[in-house]
C-alpha cells in the first residue's frame, strides 16, 4: 500500500525522488518556493532534464503527484527534506538557511509522528544540530528523524534510486526502523548505519573520493603535458593488468555535488583541515583555467594574436555523458573569463543547453554544422554522443580552424591532423602538423593578447 510522502525542495534531488516514489505507487506532495518551478511542474513539465522523469510527471501530475508552496497540513506519513545547501562563493562555508527553513516548514505542517528524512547534503552533525531543534520545538520529544543521502548520477537517477544501496542513519532505534521500512519499498538494498552523522559522512566520503581520484588523473595530465607525453598512453599502460585501483582519465570535474561537497567536507573537519580534499578541489578548479589559457596561447601561435579571434566551444553543460543540461560547476563559466580578457569571440553549441543559456554565459549560439567553419579554433569541452559521432571530413570547409582542442579525445585524431589541423587535448599538446593549415577567417595580424 502506497504512502503519502512530502518532498520539500524540488531541485534535482527532490524531483527525481518524487518521480521514483510516484512510480512505486506512493502519493507524493512536492513543495518548493519557486513560482517558476511550480508552474512548470504543475503542467507536467520538469524544469530539469533527467531521463524518464518527464514521462512520470506527465502521467501522474494532479493525481499521484501534487505540487505547491507547502505540504498539505497533517497529511503526509513521511516528509523528505531535499533543499539546496549552497556554499558561499567567497568564504566557501555551507549556507544551511534552506535546511533550517525546510525543517520549520515540516514541523509546522506535519504531525509529530511523521518520519522526517534529511536527503540534502549537509556537514557532519547538521541533521542533529539544525533540523532536530526545529522539530523538537514544535513536537517535543516525539521526533522520528533519519538521514538518508542521495547518491545518484545524473542521467541514471531513476535506475540508481532503485539499484544503489540506500544508506540510512537514524536518530534512535525507532527512527532507524521507520527509515529502513520506508526505503525498503524503493531501493533493493538497505544499509543501516549507527547514526545520523555516519550517514552524513558517507555521502561526503563518496563524492570527495570521486573528486580526489579524478584530480589524480588531472595531475598526471598536467605533468605529461610538461614533458610532451600523452597522458592517455601513460594511464592505459599503468592500468594494464595491474592489481591496484585503476587510474582515472583526466577530465573536468563539475556538477552540483562535486563542485560543492568537498567544501562541506572541509567544514565538517573543523579546525584541523583535511590534507587531501581541499587540494584535490583546488586542482580540479584550476583545470578549466589552464585549458582556457592554453587555448588562448594556441590562438596567438596560430594567428598572431587572440583579439578578435573566433573560437567555437562545443559542450556547455558540465558533462556530456550521461547527457544533462546542468550548468552547475560547468568549466565554461571559468573559461569565459579567460576568453573575455583575451578578446576572444566565443561561439557556443550544446545539444542539451538552450541558446538563451549560452548567451547568458557570454557566448553566441552556433549550429554544429557551422562550428568547424569560419572559426580560428574549436574547443570540445564535454563528450556528448553528438560530438563522438562527428566525422571530421564531413564538417570541414575550405576555411578551416587552426586547431581542435578535444578535451575528452572523442574525435579521430589522425583525421584531424590529416586535414592539416593541429589536434590537442587535456595534457596532450603535440605540435601543429605540416604542411600548415589553410588560412582561417580572422585577421592574422590581430593585436596579441
Amino acid at each position: 500500500m502506497g504512502r503519502k510522502v512530502g518532498v520539500v525542495g524540488m531541485g534535482y534531488v527532490g524531483l527525481t525522488l518524487t518521480a521514483a516514489l510516484a512510480d512505486k505507487g506512493h502519493t507524493v506532495y512536492g513543495a518548493d518556493v519557486s513560482p517558476t518551478v511550480l508552474a512548470s511542474l504543475s503542467r507536467g513539465r520538469p524544469h530539469i532534464f533527467e531521463p524518464g522523469v518527464e514521462e512520470i510527471f506527465a502521467a501522474r501530475i494532479g493525481r499521484d503527484i501534487q505540487v505547491g508552496t507547502e505540504l498539505p497540513r497533517d497529511t503526509v506519513d513521511v516528509a523528505v527534506i531535499s533543499v539546496s545547501t549552497p556554499v558561499d562563493d567567497i568564504t566557501r562555508r555551507p549556507n544551511l538557511a534552506n535546511l533550517a527553513a525546510a525543517a520549520r516548514a515540516v514541523a509546522a505542517t506535519c504531525r509529530p509522528d511523521t518520519l522526517v528524512v534529511v536527503r540534502s547534503t549537509v556537514p557532519v552533525g547538521a541533521s542533529r544540530r539544525v533540523v532536530l531543534p526545529e522539530l523538537r520545538a514544535a513536537w517535543g520529544e516525539r521526533v522520528r528523524l533519519v538521514m538518508a543521502p542521495e547518491r545518484t548520477i545524473q542521467g541514471q537517477a531513476l535506475r540508481e534510486l532503485v539499484e544503489l544501496p540506500q544508506v540510512v542513519g537514524g536518530l534512535d532505534a525507532e527512527s532507524l526502523a521507520a527509515g529502513v521500512e520506508f526505503f525498503t519499498g524503493l531501493a533493493q538494498t538497505i544499509v543501516p548505519v549507527s547514526g545520523l552523522e555516519t550517514a552524513e559522512l558517507v555521502k561526503l566520503s563518496n563524492n570527495c573520493h570521486t573528486d580526489l581520484i579524478y584530480s589524480f588523473g588531472n595531475e598526471i595530465a598536467l605533468i605529461a603535458e610538461r614533458h610532451g607525453l600523452d597522458p592517455l598512453e601513460v594511464i592505459r599502460a599503468a592500468n594494464v593488468d595491474y592489481p591496484r585501483p585503476d587510474l582515472a582519465k583526466p577530465g573536468y570535474v563539475g556538477g552540483g555535488c562535486l563542485s560543492k561537497d568537498p567544501y562541506i567536507m572541509i567544514d565538517s573537519a573543523g579546525e584541523r583541515r583535511p590534507f587531501l580534499v581541499g587540494k584535490a578541489r583546488e586542482l580540479n578548479e584550476y583545470l578549466p583555467i589552464h585549458v582556457g589559457e592554453t587555448v588562448v596561447r594556441m590562438l596567438v601561435e596560430a594567428r598572431g594574436g587572440s583579439l578578435g579571434s573566433r573560437l567555437a566551444v562545443l559542450g556547455w553543460a558540465y558533462k556530456g555523458w550521461p547527457p544533462t543540461d546542468d550548468m552547475r560547476g560547468t568549466p565554461i563559466a571559468t573559461m569565459m573569463r579567460v576568453f573575455s580578457a583575451a578578446g576572444v569571440t566565443v561561439l557556443g553549441h550544446d545539444p542539451m543547453v538552450t541558446d538563451d543559456v549560452i548567451r547568458q554565459y557570454g557566448g553566441e549560439p552556433i549550429s554544429l554544422d557551422k562550428a568547424f567553419t569560419d572559426v580560428d579554433g574549436v574547443l570540445i569541452i564535454n563528450d556528448h554522443p553528438d560530438y563522438r559521432a562527428i566525422r571530421i571530413s564531413e564538417v570541414l570547409d575550405e576555411v578551416r580552424p587552426a586547431f581542435v582542442y578535444d578535451s575528452w579525445r572523442v574525435l579521430d585524431a589522425d583525421a584531424v591532423t590529416g586535414a592539416g589541423i593541429r589536434y590537442a587535448g587535456l595534457g596532450y599538446l603535440p605540435p601543429a602538423p605540416t604542411p600548415a593549415a589553410a588560412p582561417a577567417a580572422s585577421d592574422a595580424g590581430a593585436v596579441p593578447a
